[in-house]
C-alpha cells in the first residue's frame, strides 16, 4: 500500500492506496517544530495495521520536509519514496517565469487535475492561501493567481478590530446580517465566492484567446466545502486532488 503525505502550512493530509483506490485518509495539524522521531510516531500511529510498502510526500514547508527527510533515512529506507521536488519526474511543464517559485502541492494538483479532467482546467485550492491554478489541455501549468486564504483573513480581521471577532464559518441564512456574527459570516463566505467567481471569469476571458473550450473549474482543499453551493463557477469537487497526484507522481517515478 502506498503512504501519500501532503503537508500543507496549516494542515497536513496523508491517504493510504490501494493500486488506485484511497482506502483511508487522515488531516492533522501542521507543526515546524515536530521532530523525526515525532513524525514517525505520528505516522505509526495513524497507519497501525496497514502494510505500507511506497511513501510518496509534498511539502511546502521546508522545515518540517528536513525532518521527514531525517525520518525517511531512519524508517523508510528498505521502500520506494518519492518526494516532490527538482528533479522528480512529474510530467508536467512549468510554463512560468521561474519555476523553482512554484510550490510542489501546485505541480501536484496541476497534474491530477489534468489526468482526472483534461484540459483546460482551472485548479481553485482553498488552504492557508487561495490558489487559482490554471492547466492547459496539454497537462502544462500556465501560472494563476494567489489570495489570503479564508481563515487567516478572519483571523487577521478579528485581530486588528477593536469589536469584531472570531466566528463559525458557515453559511448564513441571508446576505445581510441581522447581527455582527451573521454579518461576518455573510462577507467571508459570500465575499470570498465572489473573488473566487471574478478570478475565474477573469482567467477563463485570458484563456479564450487560446482555447475554444471553457476551463473546467475544480475546488479542492480544506475550506473548499465553505465556498461549494456559493461560488457560481465551480464545476467539480475533489478533496483528494493533492493525494492523487502524489499516487500519479510516484507510480512515474518508480516504473
Amino acid at each position: 500500500m502506498l503512504l501519500t503525505v501532503d503537508v500543507g502550512n496549516t494542515n497536513t493530509v496523508l491517504g493510504i492506496f490501494e493500486k488506485d483506490a484511497l482506502i483511508k485518509s487522515w488531516r492533522v495539524k501542521t507543526d515546524p517544530r515536530t521532530t523525526a522521531d515525532e513524525l514517525w510516531l505520528q505516522f505509526c500511529a495513524l497507519v497501525s495495521g496497514y502494510k505500507i510498502t511506497g511513501l510518496s510526500i509534498c511539502s511546502t514547508v521546508p522545515a518540517t520536509l528536513r525532518e521527514l527527510r531525517t525520518m525517511i533515512d531512519s524508517y523508510f529506507h528498505d521502500i520506494p519514496v518519492t518526494i516532490v521536488e527538482p528533479g522528480t519526474k512529474t510530467g508536467v511543464q512549468l510554463l512560468v517565469d521561474n519555476p523553482k517559485e512554484i510550490g510542489a502541492d501546485r505541480i501536484v494538483n496541476t497534474l491530477a487535475a489534468h489526468t482526472l479532467f483534461g484540459g483546460p482546467a482551472i485548479v481553485v485550492d482553498f488552504g492557508t492561501s487561495t490558489n487559482l491554478d490554471v492547466v492547459s489541455p496539454k497537462g502544462e501549468f500556465l501560472g494563476g493567481a494567489l489570495a489570503p486564504g479564508i481563515e487567516i483573513s478572519v483571523d487577521a480581521l478579528a485581530s486588528r478590530a477593536a469589536q469584531l471577532r472570531k466566528v463559525e464559518l458557515i453559511r448564513p441564512k441571508n446576505v445581510i446580517g441581522k447581527n455582527t456574527v451573521e454579518a461576518l459570516q455573510s462577507g467571508t463566505i459570500f465575499g470570498f465566492a465572489g473573488q473566487v467567481d471574478g478570478l475565474v471569469e477573469r482567467i477563463t476571458e485570458e484563456l479564450a484567446d487560446s482555447y475554444k473550450e471553457r476551463p473546467t473549474v475544480i475546488a479542492t482543499g480544506g475550506l473548499a466545502p465553505l465556498i461549494l453551493g456559493v461560488a457560481e463557477t465551480i464545476d467539480a469537487h475533489e478533496p483528494d486532488l493533492t493525494l492523487i497526484g502524489l499516487r500519479l507522481i510516484h507510480e512515474k517515478n518508480i516504473s
